[in-house]
């Protein structure tokens, strides 16, 4: 009988990047590999890389470099590249990395078993060529969802598959049955409900290399969530480009707010997160559900990227710090608790001294809960890589800093207004070194602080429980637990 391999998957990057390392490990469980936690115990380390911006290029690189050193001392005989930079770049990061035994794109995912086998047996599978994945779908959305594109997070098990998958590894039964397994014990898991996007904001590379825009169907993402919450999973965080554009691939841009409630009905399941929504298509069907649904989070992480109207046309954007502070009104006034999260670029090309004192006034009186700032660079293949006007690098890194300081103090003071509150936390770690941890439903996992609880006493990861915050650090909450809620509760 062959000797098992072993595999171990290293992610970096965004909640998006955790799902699509969680198809490969059950593709290749479903072969027969052995998958194993530390790449020093692999025969095969696959780094799945982030692409977006410079600061996580550099980050998966290092990751690779890294995990090129075991093959010296280690168990570790080979080193192979997936993910966003590698379908991005293709034989150019191949050539510039050379420590990489194999560069795989997303084409290469359904057929990761044996790429891996090739490279392991010494074998040359050619490097991923790189190309404009919005040119492999029809223009149309509606005439997407049969084409035949590798698409990252949607795999199906295939005909062939197995009846007795190993334990732990998404069944194969049925006509669409996803196939998945699961890297960690966490309580919280993410479900992806669509990939790529239509959207051409100028600064921003993400659809050329994952695609146009396209829904997953109700049914597999149903299908997922009832498998994640047999496997102990409380809280689902539904992830993709763009979220707030489901469905209009399948005939119904409502397609969410009908989705929601019967993903929320799902036994087991305390929590369903919506993340990545765009402020331009928020419709009040959607923000009604997002703020009474029972167990949906009223938690709303909007991209505004600026407030200055100008500055945002330039993007290929829409808004301003008026109808952004509208929405924010509209939505505290259906739902005073809930939570809003916002990333924002400072230093874009024509960004005047008055643009940026206009997004500093709208920060000011957001009352955001987290805020993420990133200073502006070019990013290969953008319209506003070609843009003049480009600001000097160190008027850049001086906003940068301001606004990054002002963030800081206005969601410390965020957080502080929560003082007393009553939240439903879930319990996601309990250990003697921190103690219990979990989070509340305006925070998402690992961006938007935490609830620190002053006690363990009683609590395991998983629980839902009620905790009044008695004291704040920065933005994350000190809780004393109230009560445990029950499994019918809702918020």
């Amino acid at each position: 009988m062959p000797e098992r391999r072993t595999v171990a998957l290293v992610t970096l990057g965004c909640a998006r990047n955790e799902v699509d390392s969680e198809e490969l490990a059950g593709r290749l469980a479903a072969d027969g590999w052995e998958l194993v936690e530390e790449a020093a115990d692999a025969d095969v380390a696959v780094v799945n890389t982030c692409g977006f911006v410079e600061a996580a290029k550099k980050d998966s690189v290092d990751a690779l470099l890294e995990a090129n050193d075991l093959k010296d001392h280690g168990k570790t005989q080979a080193v192979v590249a997936v993910g966003c930079m590698a379908e991005r770049y293709g034989k150019e990061l191949a050539e510039a990395l050379p420590e990489a035994d194999g560069v795989l794109g997303f084409d290469d995912y359904a057929d990761i078993s044996d790429r891996l086998r090739t490279i392991l047996s010494g074998g040359i599978h050619a490097s991923h060529t790189p190309r404009d994945r919005r040119k492999l779908l029809p223009i149309s959305p509606a005439d997407r969802q049969g084409a035949e594109v590798a698409l990252p997070g949607h795999a199906q098990a295939p005909q062939d598959a197995p009846a007795d998958l190993p334990e732990g590894l998404a069944p194969a039964s049925g006509p669409r049955a996803p196939l998945r397994r699961r890297l960690d014990t966490s309580p919280v898991a993410s479900v992806k409900l669509a990939s790529g996007c239509d959207r051409r904001c100028s600064f921003c590379a993400i659809p050329s290399f994952r695609g146009s825009f396209v829904s997953r169907r109700p049914s597999d993402v149903l299908g997922e969530t009832r498998w994640l919450a047999e496997q102990g999973v409380k809280e689902i965080m539904l992830v993709s480009e763009n979220n707030t554009s489901y469905g209009k691939d399948l005939g119904d841009i409502r397609l969410l707010e009908t989705l929601l409630p019967e993903l929320a009905a799902v036994d087991g399941i305390e929590r369903v997160r919506v993340s990545y929504l765009q402020p331009a298509e928020m419709r009040p069907g959607l923000i009604d559900v997002l703020t009474s649904t029972e167990k949906v989070a009223p938690y709303f992480d909007l991209s505004f990227q600026h407030s200055a109207p100008g500055v945002l046309r330039a993007m290929r954007r829409f808004g301003d710090t008026e109808r952004f502070l509208e929405l924010l009104e509209t939505i505290r006034g259906k739902a005073p608790e809930a939570g809003v999260r916002s990333n924002f670029i400072v230093g874009f090309p024509g960004e005047g001294e008055a643009d940026f004192a206009e997004l500093e006034r709208f920060l000011t009186e957001a009352r955001l809960d987290a805020i993420g700032v990133f200073g502006y660079s070019d990013e290969e293949g953008t319209e506003a890589a070609g843009y003049e006007r480009k600001l000097d690098q160190d008027v850049v890194d001086a906003r940068l800093a301001h606004l990054s300081r002002l963030a800081e103090e206005l969601t410390a003071q965020r957080a502080e207004e929560r003082m007393g509150e009553t939240l439903h936390v879930l319990v996601e770690s309990v250990d003697d070194e921190d103690g219990a941890v979990g989070r509340a439903a305006h925070q998402a996992p690992e961006t938007d602080g935490q609830v620190v609880f002053t006690s363990a006493v009683g609590l395991a990861p998983g629980r839902m429980v009620e905790a009044k915050v008695v004291g704040t650090e920065g933005v994350d909450l000190m809780a004393d637990v109230v009560s445990e809620c029950r499994e019918e509760a809702g918020r």
